[in-house]
């Protein structure tokens, strides 16, 4: 019984067909934009629905360093600054950088790698230069933290239902997580309970809705990852031909 136990452990897993399962366009994350969540809101369309919406203050971005493949750095990007802050919290090194693109000190410096386009140090970009109204955009952030939780809120699990793995008075507690004799561990990646929450995550293909050029906002349907007034990469899309 443990021989056939063991081999089973030991089969190797099945490949899924890589031709069968290969998209005809690649998705390359480009131009894009940095930007604040401000807070929720609703539009009507076409139709007269009631369309749901996150605000997102994004520009105008400064472009404080230009760098190419031919320079020093060995590759092309366009680093952006968004949202001033106090002169007094920057470090006098990143004074000078600001100082460089004629800009006030701002609180969140990005590349976006393939930016497109001719754009030089000091320039200022706006939404209305990058999105539409329509178009789908991939947002980049950091979700909200909710500390240590157990199974239920951070698997999904719906509990043990006080009859399996002799669970009588703790139903939201995982059961049972692996064998005694054999294998005698835990393998590893068993979902368990663990701090949730507070990483990078990227949300694709959302909606802009709306584009507000007088207030330098876009209006988003779906779900934008972080808190509000957390900082958020809207990156455009664009597709390539796959090899």
């Amino acid at each position: 019984m443990y021989a056939l136990i063991s081999f089973f452990r030991r089969a190797p897993r099945r490949t899924r067909d890589k031709q069968k399962f290969f998209r005809k366009t690649v998705s390359t994350m480009s131009a894009g934009l940095i930007g604040k969540k401000v807070g929720m809101t609703s539009v009507f369309d076409d139709q007269g629905n009631s369309v749901a919406c996150t605000v997102v203050e994004a520009g105008p971005n400064v472009v404080t360093q230009v760098k190419s493949e031919d320079g020093p750095d060995g590759y092309n990007a366009v680093q952006l600054a968004f949202d001033d802050q106090k002169e007094k919290n920057v470090s006098k090194a990143m004074k000078g950088h600001f100082a460089q693109a004629d800009a006030d000190p701002k609180h969140v410096v990005m590349e976006f790698r393939e930016f497109g386009g001719h754009l030089e140090q000091g320039d200022r970009v706006h939404v209305d230069d990058l999105f539409e109204e329509g178009e789908t955009v991939d947002v980049v952030g950091v979700s909200k933290g909710k500390g240590f939780q157990g199974v239920v809120k951070r698997h999904g699990f719906s509990g043990v239902g006080m009859t399996t793995h002799g669970q009588s008075d703790r139903q939201r507690h995982p059961g049972s997580i692996g064998a005694s004799a054999d294998p005698s561990r835990v393998f590893k990646g068993v979902r368990m309970a663990g701090q949730t929450g507070g990483r990078r995550t990227k949300i694709q293909n959302l909606t802009v809705v709306r584009v507000l050029s007088d207030h330098n906002a876009l209006l988003v349907k779906g779900s934008v990852p972080g808190p509000t007034d957390g900082y958020v990469e809207l990156h455009k899309k664009t597709t390539v031909d796959a090899e």
